[in-house]
């Protein structure tokens, strides 16, 4: 309850902040199609909820998705002879580093989420794959993605594992997650503008 009622506010004051800023804010869009989008804000936090409470049900624990890349990762180290199973961090994790990545859970639900995104985008008509990339591209990329994936494993997890899995679970890490994130995304967004990145 009190969950809800916070983040309650929090919708509400994003609100009066954007009409402040700008007057009033972008009607919501509407579900045109299930399968082919797109879909209302509204139909996609519903189906966010559904596979929270899915994952729960199977899997015993709330949703994660990084977990997986730093195994990946860890995987390929280990292939060339980095002694990553010495780490601090792999030594309650016995075994998951010999496993195969399909006896890994968060590995197959992000391997879901990549082709379920891919074929998602091919329903609606909207993938293309953007092969011609700048050196600035690629750097920003590679970035960006050590810039998250280490704060991903220094917070136990993303913005799915770690804030929305511990909001709903009433953990108050989820809360520290929300207040530092929001911060960081404030910081991440000036960033962005001053690298020219729109």
């Amino acid at each position: 309850m009190l969950t809800a009622l916070v983040l309650g506010g929090i919708a509400l004051l994003t609100v009066w902040l954007e009409r402040r800023a700008h007057g009033d804010i972008a009607p919501a869009r509407k579900t045109e199609s299930v399968l082919q989008g797109s879909w209302s804000p509204m139909f996609g936090a519903v189906m966010l909820a559904v596979v929270g409470i899915a994952t729960f049900i199977v899997v015993g624990r709330p949703w994660g998705i990084t977990s997986a890349f730093a195994l990946w990762g860890a995987k390929a180290f280990h292939f060339i002879g980095i002694p990553v199973q010495t780490w601090p961090y792999w030594t309650w994790q016995k075994g998951a580093l010999e496993n195969s990545v399909f006896r890994d859970t968060t590995s197959v639900m992000n391997f879901g989420i990549i082709f379920g995104a891919m074929a998602a985008a091919a329903l609606a008509g909207k993938y293309a794959p953007l092969w011609k990339l700048t050196r600035r591209d690629v750097l920003t990329a590679i970035a960006g993605g050590l810039l998250m994936g280490y704060g991903a494993r220094l917070a136990y997890g993303c913005n799915i594992g770690a804030y929305l899995g511990g909001l709903v679970s009433g953990s108050l890490h989820g809360w520290l997650w929300l207040l530092f994130g929001f911060m960081g995304s404030m910081v991440g967004v000036r960033v962005r503008l001053r690298l020219g990145m729109g």
